[in-house]
């Protein structure tokens, strides 16, 4: 006897079609998996045996043959278990074939036969529904995840017995999917709610510089002493940046979804994600890729934050991958198995110290390092790397008088409700556009958007011919006197604020 279930495998953040294949043959009684499956996959066949037989189900005495069709693309994960159990059932006789059509089973199993969660059901649902099948049997962990995606039918599911009452018509599917236990699972950070601009003193500079980089959605550097406040304010920016629209919260939940962060009571994030990874952080777990080829960090801050903190710290090759998404808003990972692509349009907040010891041009405090160990850390960071991002700033410590006396500054509230209004002036003008903010916006929109008068010209060509900056420094310049304006509601770029922009492009690596 033949059966064949419709399943699904994740590959980057994109789900496809695995049609489970399972045939009852003659033989002595083996238990084979073909169609390059890993070794999760392969170890199904244990989980699966031990799941029928602890369920009440005979285990067939005869060669049961499992084929991932298709073949060629190899199989990772454990969501294969449930349809290769339930396949077998069919195949034996258990379960009417008919029952299986326009089904899509996902699902883990248990030795005693219960139904584990798995990770990238978003994807999973999206891509069923693209392939014209009318139902999804997945783990009552993941209902409320796969009822995202509307048009269809989910059948929750908390055991094997309940999948097979279930697909016989037998099991009301509601039960479960309300009363079943949330598994255990790790949100992505989001921000404290704590957390207000209005604690920091002080910072004019700096505080101006984080409503720019919130209002275009665009890169920022702080560098100054320790304890001048640069973690402070880094950690407030997700206070101040506007609500994400609903496209902006499926991408980056099928992004949690995949890497298994999705909360399953909450799969669609709310808040927009903050990612700050210690500076030990290797290159494939910044970038993305592996063994499993899954999203890195700069995918999971996918419209968020990425924070990196002691920029000079982290590994030099890690570093110099973020050069390209911080380009192109995506991650290519080519390997011998596999070629994915991340979303990654993240805004990338970094904060360093300008020497080792942290005290170098400090007012007080004397630095203790000479020139060479200076000019070495500070080569830790290449000039390609730095010309991407758009606002450089030097944060200066506060004095004691201004940190028991100064009174607090604006709060997360006014200052976002500012950026908010940027936004929408910047959605009005992009329209339809790929780019969401200003620091998206491509080659052909900068000549569209960010026309310059007479004075503001001139101004940016004596900059460019005196500074050396390159032609991408004069694109990020454009890009951050169009949010300048936008801030201050005015419809064309002018002299001042292409200055203030000019003045973030200053630290270069003899002025850090």
């Amino acid at each position: 006897m033949l059966a064949t279930i419709a399943s699904a495998a994740v590959f980057g953040i994109e789900a496809h079609r695995i049609d489970v294949e399972v045939d009852l043959g003659r033989g002595m009684m083996v238990f084979s998996t073909v169609g390059s499956a890993a070794t999760a996959v392969t170890e199904a066949r244990t989980r699966v045996k031990s799941a029928l037989e602890n369920s009440g189900f005979a285990f067939p005495q005869r060669r049961v043959t499992v084929n991932l069709a298709p073949a060629d693309v190899r199989k990772e994960g454990t969501a294969f278990d449930l349809p290769i159990a339930l396949g077998i059932l069919a195949a034996d006789g258990h379960l009417p074939t008919e029952a299986l059509r326009g089904t899509l089973v996902v699902g883990e199993l248990s030795l005693d036969g219960r139904v584990r969660g798995v990770r990238g059901i978003l994807p999973l649902a999206a891509a069923a529904r693209r392939g014209g099948l009318q139902r999804l049997l997945v783990p009552a962990e993941n209902a409320v995840e796969a009822r995202v995606v509307s048009g269809m039918e989910v059948v929750a599911v908390g055991s094997l017995p309940e999948a097979v009452r279930a697909l016989r018509g037998e099991f009301d599917p509601s039960t479960p999917a309300e009363t079943a236990e949330v598994g255990l699972c790790a949100a992505l950070p989001t921000r404290d709610d704590d957390l207000d601009l209005a604690d920091v003193r002080g910072q004019p500079v700096a505080r101006r510089a984080l409503e720019i980089a919130a209002a275009g959605g665009h890169n920022l550097l702080f560098i100054g002493p320790p304890g001048a406040g640069k973690t402070m304010l880094a950690r407030r920016l997700a206070t101040i940046l506007p609500p994400m629209t609903d496209d902006e919260r499926l991408e980056a939940s099928v992004v949690a979804s995949v890497a298994g962060l999705a909360r399953p009571d909450q799969p669609l994030l709310t808040r927009r994600p903050f990612r700050a990874p210690h500076h030990s952080v290797s290159d494939v777990a910044l970038i993305g890729g592996g063994p499993h080829g899954r999203p890195g960090e700069v995918s999971l801050a996918h419209h968020g934050v990425l924070f990196l903190d002691e920029l000079p710290e982290f590994r030099r090759n890690a570093l110099e991958a973020l050069r390209q998404p911080l380009e192109s808003g995506d991650v290519v990972v080519a390997r011998a198995g596999y070629h994915l692509t991340f979303p990654a349009r993240s805004m990338l907040v970094a904060s360093m110290n300008p020497c080792p010891c942290g005290y170098f041009g400090h007012p007080r405090q004397p630095c203790g390092c000479n020139p060479t160990i200076i000019r070495a850390y500070r080569n830790r960071i290449s000039g390609p790397l730095l010309d991407r991002i758009d606002l450089q700033v030097a944060v200066d410590p506060v004095s004691a008088s201004d940190l028991r006396t100064a009174p607090p500054g604006e709060s997360s509230a006014d200052v976002g409700a500012r950026v908010l209004e940027a936004r929408a002036r910047q959605h009005r003008r992009l329209g339809r556009s790929r780019a969401h903010c200003n620091a998206q916006m491509r080659p052909a929109e900068i000549r569209r958007h960010c026309a310059l008068d007479a004075d503001a010209s001139r101004l940016l060509e004596t900059a460019i011919e005196r500074l050396g900056l390159s032609a991408r420094a004069h694109d990020r310049i454009l890009k951050v006197g169009r949010t300048i304006a936008d801030l201050a509601d005015t419809p064309t770029v002018r002299a001042a604020h292409v200055a203030e922009a000019i003045q973030y492009r200053q630290l270069d690596r003899e002025a850090l």
